[in-house]
């Protein structure tokens, strides 16, 4: 396991641990993106919105059009040396465009449902344990995700997991559906990968949850999933990312930005190891 953490600071993060650790569950709650954060990266693990976009459920030429958008847009996302500013612009338009273009390919919640049942995607290793384990000392876990299908599939997903545990709070895109399931819209505001910024939660319900616990564990696979933290107040804050591919070309902007990295699809055992710590 130890081949693929990095520790950016090891003083720095011992201190805050220790910190964390003496604090205990009461004061601590999870921030996490969810695609190629709690599930497996690679090829044969794809995105949601990848299987969408890859297996033709919506109409023939959305698959094409999509495909487009991705290869103009995803080349400027993971790319570490574009500015934020510029980042947020490319990545706001990317949505924007790809959501007119899934409503007006006729996306329905059956093929949310069937994606699902293809049993592509997959959790990380360790992730079923560290659900329950956050269920059993009732830790918030607060799943943040710019998905391009929003937080139905993930709701579906841990269903079929059986993890739909009720301190399990969602923050995602969410579609307006008409009565036959068909998708009509996508509510303001658009959540992307550059503009995950935890003020948002103060709109949500799970505000009222965790704004008196002030230690934060953040896991994302993004440099943008940072920003989920942004504004938002705490007094101890861990930030573990999931360098999954380019490792040599990303890996010194990662250092920069995550406390810890666990490379190559690595497990959660390194987040699980010190949840125990802290119980």
């Amino acid at each position: 396991m130890k081949k693929n953490i990095i520790i950016s600071n090891p003083i720095r993060l011992e201190k805050i641990k220790k910190e964390m650790i003496k604090d205990g569950v009461g004061k601590i709650y999870v921030l996490a993106d969810f695609d190629r954060t709690l599930t497996k990266n690679g090829k044969s693990r794809p995105s949601i919105i990848s299987i969408l976009r890859d297996k033709n459920y919506l109409r023939s030429d959305y698959s094409q059009k999509a495909k487009a958008l991705f290869n103009k847009y995803h080349p400027m996302e993971v790319d570490p040396y574009i500015l934020m500013k510029q980042k947020k612009k490319a990545m706001e338009e990317w949505w924007r465009s790809h959501f007119n273009l899934l409503v007006k390919s006729g996306l329905n919640k059956k093929d949310l449902k069937s994606i699902i049942e293809l049993g592509i995607i997959e959790f990380r290793e360790g992730v079923l344990e560290f659900l329950d384990f956050l269920k059993e000392y009732k830790i918030p876990l607060v799943i943040m995700s710019s998905g391009g299908l929003g937080k139905d599939p993930i709701k579906i997903f841990l269903n079929k997991k059986k993890r739909l545990y009720n301190n399990i709070h969602i923050i995602s895109n969410s579609y307006n559906w008409d009565k036959a399931g068909n998708a009509i819209s996508v509510e303001e505001p658009i959540i992307h990968c550059m503009n995950k910024d935890e003020t948002m939660i103060q709109k949500f319900p799970v505000f009222k949850v965790i704004k008196e616990r002030k230690n934060v564990l953040l896991l994302g696979d993004n440099l943008g999933d940072i920003g989920m933290i942004d504004g938002f107040d705490y007094d101890n804050l861990i930030k573990i990312g999931f360098l999954n591919s380019e490792i040599e070309k990303n890996l010194e902007e990662y250092q920069r930005s995550y406390d810890v990295l666990i490379l190559n699809d690595g497990s959660m055992d390194y987040v699980n190891n010190f949840l125990k710590k802290i119980v």
